[in-house]
């Protein structure tokens, strides 16, 4: 069985997106330095990236 292998910011982003400590536009800018990825910003939003 094969686990899906998380980018290793996504906890921590996901963790501080869900207090309010980050937001949509600051997440935007960790998938373009390519510290998370565009699912992991879907998954954490629940939206789609528009650049």
């Amino acid at each position: 069985m094969s686990t899906v292998e998380k980018s290793q910011m996504y906890d921590s982003l996901k963790a501080r997106y869900e207090k309010n400590f980050v937001r949509k536009d600051q997440l935007a800018q960790y998938v373009g330095l390519k510290k998370i990825t565009t699912a992991e910003y879907k998954e954490i939003t629940g939206e789609d990236l528009v650049v």
